[in-house]
């Protein structure tokens, strides 16, 4: 009975750390262009802070992951969660001297900061019994619900909150939530079991990489990612090129991320019922009638349910992909194959970022989406691959 107890607080340590750190993700995504824009010498360079941000998860995920390996999960989200409260602090101050330039150093810092907290999935397998390891993952994601309501809200409701100083209030919340999260995530318990055994044997990096369940854990992963990054992020110019207003496009946005992150209250059972394969599969099904949807018309309802459907396809295939990269390493592994997971994954998210822009404008919306069916058709292929191997993985026992 202890061990559930203690299995159940440090999953809802990890799941609201998720959540304080989603509302500072949402919160950079929404408001840094618009303070870039009012910094920035150049209004070319106004969303180079949302950049920067990807960059600084870039340049982190991997010794992030490698560095947790020597200190252990709680010491390296302490780690991040200094890094984001360092942010808001440095955001704040750099709106208040009007420095573009430090304002994405500091948005550097919030990269640094989900590099980190990316690892609260992984850290949810560690903490949790081998037939509980998909739910919890699910369950933390699920902490990003609270972020949809929450993050919009703080980016446009807390402008104000600093006299003197406008669009600083937003980034003083996310240093207070931040502080919160690092005295969270002091409860934070990790097992000895599932600590780094510095005498195991481990594999080269190579030999983990061949694994079949590894290649398709990474597609999976990487393209879902990149595939709705490329969509949301060109979500916004498409419907201002429409006609329809920011607070229309804030609504889309909003269902947007309730369906990325909504359905992990369940994607964890889903797995365990039906196995991991199964519900990727259903990602990808989910995925090409997004894109179906949004190139057959731009009505409201048309970009309303395509980014609907876009965020539960992501969610299956990301909650997956994070399952199925679990069953490929040992405890000894997980540092470097978790870290290199997530390197490939952002970079991918990243080109996609700074592709949006460019598709949206010389092709436009309806063939930016169908430009993305191809690279769904490699999933749902690598997924029949694997089942083609004989390995269709179905749950942790």
């Amino acid at each position: 009975m202890e061990t559930v107890t203690r299995e159940r607080l440090n999953i809802g340590v990890l799941a609201t750390s998720q959540a304080f750190y989603s509302i500072t993700a949402i919160t950079v995504m929404t408001l840094s262009g618009l303070v870039g824009l009012h910094l920035s010498p150049d209004p070319a360079l106004a969303t180079l802070p949302v950049s920067a941000m990807m960059l600084g998860t870039l340049l982190t995920t991997l010794p992030a992951s490698l560095y947790m390996q020597r200190v252990g999960r709680r010491a390296g989200f302490l780690t991040g969660t200094t890094l984001g409260g360092l942010g808001g602090l440095l955001s704040v101050w750099s709106i208040g001297i009007g420095s573009f330039w430090m304002f994405c150093a500091a948005s550097l810092l919030f990269g640094c900061y989900q590099a980190f907290s990316m690892y609260y999935r992984f850290a949810a397998a560690d903490v949790a019994r081998p037939v509980w390891r998909s739910k919890a993952i699910s369950l933390v994601l699920a902490g990003g619900v609270v972020a949809a309501i929450l993050g919009p809200l703080n980016a446009s409701r807390a402008v104000d909150l600093m006299p003197g100083l406008p669009n600083a209030g937003p980034y003083a919340v996310v240093a207070g939530m931040s502080l919160l999260a690092f005295l969270l995530l002091l409860y934070l318990r990790v097992p000895p079991a599932h600590e780094p055994d510095g005498d195991a044997q481990r594999r080269p990096m190579a030999a983990i990489a061949r694994q079949p369940a590894f290649v398709v854990a990474l597609i999976s992963g990487a393209l879902g990612y990149g595939i709705m990054a490329l969509v949301m992020t060109a979500t916004p110019l498409a419907m201002r090129a429409e006609g329809f207003s920011l607070n229309q496009a804030a609504f889309v946005m909003q269902w947007h991320v309730l369906g990325m992150f909504a359905p992990s209250f369940v994607t964890g059972h889903l797995i365990a019922r039906y196995g991991v394969l199964n519900i990727i599969t259903a990602g990808t099904v989910l995925l090409f009638a997004a894109g179906l949807t949004a190139s057959g018309g731009v009505s409201m309802a048309h970009f309303w349910v395509a980014l609907f459907l876009l965020g539960v396809g992501w969610n299956f295939l990301f909650v997956g992909g994070s399952h199925l990269l679990t069953l490929t390493h040992t405890p000894a592994e997980r540092g470097k194959t978790q870290g290199a997971n997530d390197l490939a994954i952002f970079a991918v998210v990243a080109c996609a970022s700074l592709l949006s822009g460019v598709l949206i404008h010389q092709v436009g919306w309806a063939i930016l989406n169908l430009a993305m069916m191809p690279f769904v058709l490699i999933v749902l292929l690598a997924v029949l691959w694997l089942r083609g191997r004989g390995l269709g993985v179905r749950s942790e026992g």
